[in-house]
């Protein structure tokens, strides 16, 4: 019987799919303290979140031209759209949530995202999740009760729009993987752009200021660093599975705790670490059964049984 390779996670391309995660945890942090600025600076979170897509499309552009017609070419335009729609909901949740709480909040509660995705894939998609996996869930969950703690402290509203903003990712994921069938990475992220520039244009019409000189170079900063966390993540996957990668966006909890300490000398208390912690291990854990599940030939009966 062949032993399976303990070293399997350390291939070239894992060890590709992790750089390119640390690289998009950090950025997703990176753009959390952009964003705060951009907001310091008098700019609303939806206004910041309209001109991230219209640069982040600018940006994605010249890739497009490389890569030619075939970039734009998909038989999924409605699902797009919805994409789109869910993305906008889940982008301006997140933006306004995070100039609200502290920076490491932000960074645990978005690990709920993938678990909200687990759930909508058993009543979406029709998934099949045993015993161990609805226990991670739980405890993923439990985990988010241990950072909000719900009765005993009184809920900020920047918590909820940000688990909000998770739950709405967690149905980006449920869109992305019925896309990735089809469409290439490039054109799930330019099409996600083409239709985040007008749905986030209407809500910023309502808060509407024009930036300033610095508040434009900001602004181009958020969106080149944004999108540029979408591609690594996006490649991020297709170099390896979930369970190898996904620890290593555990760093996003600690790029946030240390960005938010030492810009806005914020601590992040008891409850923040131990829910992101177990909130990340259940997320790690589902991932790790979910490439298991995959990988185990299905066992077909004979005709003796």
């Amino acid at each position: 019987m062949a032993l399976e390779r303990p070293a399997a996670a350390l291939t070239p391309n894992a060890l590709k799919g992790m750089g390119l995660m640390a690289v998009a945890a950090f950025n997703v942090a990176l753009v959390t303290l952009l964003v705060r600025e951009a907001a310091a600076l008098g700019l609303h979170p939806f206004v910041v979140a309209f001109f991230r897509n219209v640069f982040g499309v600018m940006l994605l552009l010249p890739l497009a031209w490389r890569a030619g017609p075939q970039s734009f070419r998909t038989p999924n335009l409605p699902l797009h759209g919805l994409r789109g729609a869910l993305q906008t909901i889940a982008m301006l949740g997140w933006f306004y949530g995070l100039t609200l709480i502290p920076m490491a909040t932000v960074a645990a509660l978005s690990f709920t995202a993938p678990l909200f995705a687990t759930v909508l894939a058993i009543l979406v998609l029709g998934e099949v999740v045993g015993l161990r996996r609805w226990l991670a869930l739980g405890l993923g969950f439990l985990g988010t009760l241990i950072i909000l703690r719900p009765g005993a402290e009184v809920i900020e509203p920047g918590a909820l729009y940000v688990l909000a903003s998770a739950f709405a990712w967690g149905s980006v994921m449920i869109v992305v993987k019925i896309l990735g069938r089809t469409d290439s990475s490039l054109t799930m992220t330019l099409y996600g752009g083409f239709f985040l520039v007008p749905f986030t244009f209407v809500p910023a019409l309502f808060v509407w200021s024009w930036p300033t000189l610095e508040g434009f170079l900001l602004l181009v900063l958020i969106g080149a660093v944004a999108s540029t966390s979408q591609l690594c993540i996006a490649q991020a996957f297709k170099h390896a599975d979930a369970a190898v990668i996904l620890p290593v966006d555990f760093t996003k909890l600690l790029w946030g705790a240390l960005i938010g300490y030492l810009v806005y000398a914020e601590i992040p208390d008891w409850g923040t670490w131990l829910g992101g912690a177990i909130i990340f291990t259940s997320v790690v854990y589902v991932a790790y059964r979910e490439r298991k599940r995959r990988r185990t030939p299905v066992v077909r009966p004979t005709a003796d049984g």
